[in-house]
């Protein structure tokens, strides 16, 4: 119980820059749990549909990977999907790295999406509470300046002990959201190149079975 009136008399002395910086600390947190769950699953559907239809081809089966990418929604069925499709008009492996990499421009964004907010809510919230601070400064020692001489010190100190507590919760907000912003983009990045390096793979099966058939 006393922490939690610590707490609520921290957050009230604040003053009213507390509110906004809670207001970012709560959708950012909001939108790192959202990517966060996003990537996880997106990557276990890669995984599984990449076992799936790596088999068929290699074995040259073509029209049933893409069949099974058709009915995927997740972000490597549009890749291989684009290469598949254009596997079957095309023998040259640049035309359907082409196909590919239109797939993987559309695709990132997707993985990329509302990440950035991150980075952009804990800089607003340490400049919110420094903002928050110069204006506790300025009203403490504006009301210091008709106080009794006796009383200035001890009025002065406890107001400016106040103002730096947005200073505080802006950097309390940041810090947090900095780091989440770090492992998102570690994931997506992760998320990425293995999509990158399942592309890749396809061209080289690709193009082993079209040389082998050729023989």
């Amino acid at each position: 119980m006393n922490n939690y009136s610590t707490i609520v008399e921290f957050f009230q002395a604040g003053g009213l820059f507390m509110y906004p910086i809670a207001l970012l600390l709560a959708l950012g947190l909001a939108i790192a749990l959202e990517r966060y769950l996003y990537l996880t699953k997106a990557r276990s559907s890669n995984q599984r549909l990449w076992k799936r239809v790596m088999p068929l081809i290699m074995e040259g089966k073509y029209q049933q990977a893409i069949v099974l990418t058709g009915k995927s929604p997740c972000a490597m069925s549009r890749i291989l999907g684009y290469g598949l499709d254009r596997a079957d008009g095309t023998r040259r492996r640049d035309d359907v790295e082409v196909a590919m990499e239109e797939g993987l421009m559309e695709t990132v964004p997707h993985l990329e999406k509302r990440t950035h907010y991150l980075a952009s809510f804990a800089n607003i919230a340490t400049l919110l509470g420094l903002l928050g601070t110069i204006i506790g400064l300025i009203q403490a020692f504006t009301a210091v300046a008709n106080a009794n001489p006796a009383e200035k010190a001890d009025m002065l100190s406890a107001s400016i002990s106040v103002a730096m507590n947005t200073t505080a919760f802006g950097l309390m907000a940041a810090i947090p959201l900095l780091l989440i912003y770090t492992v998102l983009q570690t994931k997506t990045t992760e998320l990425v190149d293995s999509l990158e390096m399942a592309s890749v793979k396809f061209l080289n099966i690709l193009t082993h079975n079209k040389e082998t058939s050729g023989k």
